[in-house]
């Protein structure tokens, strides 16, 4: 089969390397989005798949918009690929890109399609605290993650794991999953499956607002809002901005899903519960391991965090540094 790739970030990699491996696969262009200035010297940098693609000498297509690009759309219909890839790519595909491959545009997405369609499926997944979620390959229509169906994997999700992790363990089974997509594509043994549109849900592109930390929230609530928006989320304290990189909800609840290192916790949660505080007041701290925190319900670890101008640290380092005590308040993050 002769593919053309679509996709810019890390999450899209796995997906291409697989492609470039299969003796049945060959990948003859791949388009991304264009080199980014990064770093404090603003030095252009080229995305993960241009690096994987320029690293195998394919043609790297870099349309600042590709739907407009003449050029690049001239280079897709004479290329004569039979299908398309995207993955992760950052732009929206017009219906004259999408008529060009014979076999059609096939998405990896990363949730069970109709939930979670749009920019941020794996980072809302985690927000509303999903046990269980997926990836789902498509062909691509107009619509918003609104094609046809076709391959689907399930996985459950764990309580600890963030948005960083999630995607990483997503970017190798979504390569897998589409690698048996376009194989089975090609022996004509997918039938394509509509979506039921009264189903849906929705997975919009994340606001600065979503990191703002609410102590009057309940504790598993902001513990699911700092995996979801990792590293991104945000509290205050003594007037300083505190971003919160990893919590653990203290509560029966959850102990099965703790790691050993934290189990033991599960034997002081009644004395724990019981020194109850206001929203975001410092009521306890675990030696080695952070304060625990009171919110509008239960109790919330800080296992990780990063302080205004310092590297991130784990909760222990960050009462030590700062000799935080028992009784201090963090206030509620903003922009």
């Amino acid at each position: 089969m002769k593919i053309i790739f679509f996709g810019t970030p890390q999450f899209a990699v796995p997906s291409l390397e697989r492609l470039l491996e299969h003796p049945e696969m060959e990948v003859i262009a791949a388009v991304t989005q264009p080199d980014k200035p990064k770093g404090r010297g603003k030095q252009l940098t080229p995305s993960p798949v241009k690096k994987v693609a320029s690293a195998h000498q394919l043609p790297v297509w870099q349309p600042k918009r590709v739907k407009k690009d003449a050029e690049t759309i001239t280079q897709l219909k004479q290329a004569q690929a039979d299908a398309f890839v995207v993955v992760a790519y950052g732009q929206i595909l017009s219906q004259e890109i999408l008529d060009v491959p014979k076999l059609g545009c096939i998405n990896v997405h990363g949730s069970l399609l109709p939930n979670y369609r749009g920019a941020a499926p794996i980072q809302w997944c985690l927000y509303y605290g999903e046990a269980e979620t997926g990836i789902t390959t498509m062909l691509m229509d107009a619509g918003m993650d609104t094609g046809d169906m076709l391959l689907k994997i399930r996985t459950s999700v764990g309580l600890l794991e963030n948005a960083d992790t999630l995607a990483q363990r997503w970017a190798d089974l979504g390569g897998d999953l589409l690698l048996e997509t376009l194989l089975k594509l090609k022996e004509g043994k997918i039938q394509p499956t509509p979506q039921d549109a009264s189903q849906a849900s929705y997975a919009p592109p994340i606001q600065k607002s979503d990191y703002a930390i609410d102590w009057s929230r309940s504790a598993i609530a902001i513990h699911n809002q700092v995996r979801g928006f990792f590293p991104n989320c945000v509290a205050s304290l003594r007037s300083q901005t505190l971003k919160v990189l990893a919590t653990v909800p203290l509560a029966e609840a959850y102990s099965s899903e703790l790691p050993p290192e934290l189990q033991s916790l599960a034997q002081k949660w009644s004395d724990l519960s019981a020194a109850a505080g206001h929203p975001g007041e410092v009521v306890s701290i675990i030696k080695k391991m952070g304060p625990i925190v009171q919110t509008g319900e239960g109790l919330l670890l800080l296992t990780e965090v990063q302080p205004s101008g310092k590297r991130p640290q784990s909760g222990g380092d960050f009462v030590n540094g700062m000799r935080l005590s028992v009784g201090e308040v963090l206030e509620n993050g903003g922009y």
